[in-house]
């Protein structure tokens, strides 16, 4: 169950942010005013004095790259939708995986670092290893 509802708020997520991103840049809702000329840019540019910032991001080029990562999360919400079952398969497939294969196999047959005679200025990896059989 937890499955199904991570990836629909993922869905949900990446739907919300490609309409907003997409749309944003070239409409003006709610009275926000126009995308070079909202409050939030105006008083970003007044207090640092980077005053070519606004037409930097009120060029059509920002204004387009802006809705092209809309149109990315767009498409990867209708992929999550097409894939849907595959999905949430692998995440509950991940839930029910054993713990012991989470885990760091063990380590046989090391030496402790009291049973090593190393000069102060070796690790214990840099010794040579012996040769295998």
């Amino acid at each position: 169950m937890s499955a199904k509802l991570t990836v629909i708020f993922y869905i949900v997520l990446c739907l919300e942010a490609g309409l907003v991103l997409t749309l944003l840049p070239w409409m003006q809702p709610f009275g926000l005013g126009d995308w070079g000329d909202n409050f939030f840019l105006l008083y970003f540019v007044q207090k640092t004095g980077l005053y070519g910032l606004q037409q930097i991001i009120s060029s059509g080029w920002v204004r387009g790259a802006i809705t092209g990562l809309g149109l990315l999360n767009l498409a990867l919400a209708f992929w999550e939708m097409w894939n849907f079952r595959r999905t949430v398969g692998l995440l509950q497939a991940r839930e029910t995986a054993p713990a012991t294969a989470a885990r760091i196999p063990a380590i046989e047959n090391v030496e402790t670092p009291a049973t090593v005679d190393l000069p102060d200025h070796q690790r214990r990896d840099d010794r040579p290893q012996p040769a295998a059989k």
